[in-house]
């Protein structure tokens, strides 16, 4: 899958420099950068947010290694959920609504104490097949259209 200009150039939707010997030492399982995606949020409540319907577009990574699952998008960490805590992977939901697009999503509450609502991630990947396998593995759910 063609990268973006943004990826090419100036590195958008990569790791972190010293995240990535971290990630190779924790073994990673399966992993992809400089993907495109979307976030979608739908009635999200938070401390000074309010959402009804929002889509956000952003150039991120994303990966699972034996010890975590972690998510970038303009260099920014979303997702950090240790593979050692079965409660928190069981609350996601990984889906593949099209071909090479791998959608993880869950309850905002799940992870934010004061948050409700659903936020979905859609990764342009490749490897979409790769990640939902392993992520069903480790806990996640696989539903076809969750919080819809």
């Amino acid at each position: 899958m063609k990268r973006s200009f943004f990826y090419r150039i100036f590195k958008l939707g990569a790791f972190p420099l010293k995240l990535k010997p971290v990630l190779e030492a924790e073994e990673i399982i399966v992993s992809d950068e400089g993907m495109s995606g979307w976030l979608l949020a739908r009635d999200v409540k938070a401390p000074g947010k309010r959402f009804v319907r929002r889509a956000e577009g952003f150039l991120g990574c994303l990966a699972v290694t034996k010890k975590r699952l972690i998510c970038f998008s303009f260099r920014k960490c979303q997702m950090n959920i240790s593979l050692d805590d079965p409660g928190k992977l069981s609350k996601l939901y990984v889906n593949i609504p099209q071909d090479n697009v791998l959608s993880v999503s869950f309850d905002s509450s799940a992870f934010h104490e004061k948050w409700t609502g659903m936020l979905e991630f859609q990764f342009k990947t490749e490897k979409a097949g790769d990640f939902k396998r392993v992520l069903t593995e480790y806990g996640a759910r696989d539903l076809k259209q969750p919080g819809r």
